[in-house]
Formats: C-alpha cells, structure tokens, sequence
C-alpha cells in the first residue's frame, strides 16, 4: 500500500488528468478495499487465513507493476479497484489471524502487530521515494516492490493459520451491540488519522505560514510517533490495562488536535501532529483486542464490520473536514476532531469484555 503513494503523481502526469479526475480514481481504490473488506471474514471463516492472504497477495503482485505503467484513466480505475480489493482482504484477515493468536499466547501482542504495519508503510514509502530518486523507472520500482511482497508471503506462509473461527462461516451480519459501538470507536480513531494525512501539509502550510515543502513534516511527525507508541504498546497494555490506554491515548490525540488549531504557530503546531499520533497509536490495537473476546458476534464476522467502519472513517473523515473548513475554517475542523477524540476517551470502559 505505502508502495503506490510515491507512484500517484507519475499516474497523474501519465493519465494526463486532473485534481478531480485523480481523486476519482484514488476513490476506486479506497471502494475496493471496502468491498473485499465486508467479504474477507467470511471467506477466511470458509478457507481458513492462510489461502485467503497468499490468494490475495497475487492480484497485490500483478496490479502494482500494472500501476506503474499504465496510462488509461479506465484500466487504471479497474487495478485500482482490484488492487484496493487486495488489501482490504489481506487487512482483514491479518487482524483475524492476530487476535486468535494473541489470544492464544495470553499476552498482549496486538499493538505490535500494528506497529510493525506503521514500520511497513515508512519502509514502503522511503524505499520507493529513494528508488525513484535514485531514476528507477516506475515499472523497475514496482517491481521491486514485488519482490519484497513475495518473500514476505512466502516467509509468513508456512506460519499462517490454516484456520479463522470455529463459527459457521457467515456472508453478512449487521453489527449490533458492543460491536457497533467499537465499531464506531474504530470509525472515530480512523478519521483522526484520515484528518492528518489529508490536512496537516495544508494547515501547516495555509494557516500556520510554514513553507509548502516542509510541510510534509507533520504527517512525519504523527507517523513517527504512532510508529513508536504502538512498537512499545504491548508493555504499556499489560501494566496499565486497555480502559487506561484508551482513555490516556483519547485525550492525548483530542490534546494535539487542540494545541494544533489553537497556538497559530507552526512548531506547537508539530508538537501537536506529534501528540495526535501518540495518542492514537494504540486505541485501535486495543479495540481489535476486545473484538477477540466479546462473544456476541463471530470474530471474522466482527472484525470485517469494524475495519469496514473503521476504514470508512479513513475515506469521509477528510470530506467531512473539508466542509467544515470551507463553512469556518481548519481550526475549528480539528477542534471537532479534539471533542470527538474525548468521546472516545470517555467511552473506553464501555469496550471491555465484560459488556457482551
């Protein structure tokens, strides 16, 4: 996934298309994800995580070469769709097979395992920026890619459970309960992190007077320290218990979104990018955690609705900002999104496993 971002100005300029026609086609991809993403839980439940992730790691490996080259604004929107498809599912079942497993081993592992996601999207991002630095074609950088991606699965493979739920496997269920409510959770935390990629380079850059080819610097800023915070969430999890982390990680983000839009300077400004990461970084982990153990739902059932909403919060979390912003302003924005940020907060009790 972090492999295409540094690929979508060469599709812009190679299509030949504009702002909103490239936002068209970058929505084919987030619509793709969603799809495979509602459908994942089901077939992992039917053929286990291990032939869904490496059967989904084939199309990964075939549209990203395909992303690299083509020019039509159709056949890029169909790879898209296909490619977005591909990671939804791989997303999905990853975090199905990561729950059973930390559930397994008794100790908390989840906030790792997304860590080690972070770790991928800067590595992915970095290396495909050097190698089209370094004049490497985009057929030749994605190929690269690809190599990678291969001997990942073939590493992860023999690892991968040949199981996902001892549940009947199950198309659709409607989310009810305590899994609508963390689903909602995970909908909230999501746009938080929507928000920032989408909006920190033009606030920091519009609002904050910072010069447009540093402002980058947030979304840096943010990444790292989600990175750090979740590589490190695990042993925070176990001592302080996930109502505590929940709530500490709330009102930290709702704390950046706040210093963000109130100190009109761009350093408090990145300290406050800073903030927001740090206090996202393990909500999510901890409420892919509770899924495991609530039992009024399936868990392939549950974690398909709940990366389904949460992956929504991604895609209209950022339009949403942007309506605001054009009624009021950025400011105002990122204080709904501190408000939103002590809901969750506040709301962390509510997850645990003793609410079914």
């Amino acid at each position: 996934m972090a492999s295409f971002a540094p690929l979508v100005p060469f599709v812009k300029a190679r299509a030949g298309i504009g702002e909103g026609a490239l936002g068209l086609l970058l929505l084919c991809l987030g619509v793709g994800s969603l799809v495979t993403m509602f459908l994942a839980g089901a077939l992992a439940a039917r053929f286990g995580c291990r032939r869904v992730i490496l059967a989904s790691g084939v199309p990964l490996c075939l549209c990203l070469p395909l992303l690299g080259t083509l020019s039509d604004p159709l056949a890029l929107g169909v790879t898209l769709l296909v490619f977005g498809g591909a990671i939804g599912s791989i997303d999905v079942v990853m975090n199905i097979q990561a729950i059973i497993v930390e559930r397994e081993s008794g100790r908390a592992m989840m906030s790792g395992f997304h860590g080690l996601f972070s770790v991928g999207g800067i590595a992915g991002s970095v290396c495909m920026t050097a190698a089209l630095g370094a004049g490497a074609s985009p057929i030749d950088a994605t190929m690269g890619g690809v190599a990678v991606i291969i001997a990942a699965l073939a590493c992860a493979a023999p690892n991968l459970l040949a199981h996902a739920s001892k549940h009947r496997p199950t198309v659709f269920a409607v989310p009810r309960g305590i899994v609508l409510f963390i689903g909602v959770l995970c909908f909230i935390a999501f746009q938080a992190e929507g928000a920032v990629l989408d909006w920190s380079g033009v606030y920091l850059s519009g609002t904050e007077g910072m010069a447009t080819h540093y402002a980058g610097l947030g979304y840096v800023a943010f990444t790292v320290t989600m990175t750090v915070g979740r590589l490190t969430g695990d042993r925070i999890v176990e001592r302080f218990g996930g109502t505590r982390v929940i709530l500490l990680g709330g009102l930290c983000s709702a704390s950046g979104f706040a210093l963000t839009s109130l100190v009109s300077n761009w350093q408090p400004a990145l300290f406050g990018f800073a903030l927001i990461g740090l206090g996202c970084s393990n909500i999510v982990p901890v409420l892919f955690t509770r899924i495991g153990r609530q039992t009024l739902m399936p868990e392939h059932i549950a974690v398909s609705a709940i990366s389904t909403m949460g992956y929504s919060g991604i895609l209209t979390g950022p339009a949403l900002i942007g309506l605001v912003a054009q009624l009021s302003s950025l400011s105002l924005a990122f204080l709904i999104m501190a408000a939103l940020q002590l809901g969750v907060a506040a709301s962390g009790r509510f997850t645990s496993h003793r609410h079914r």
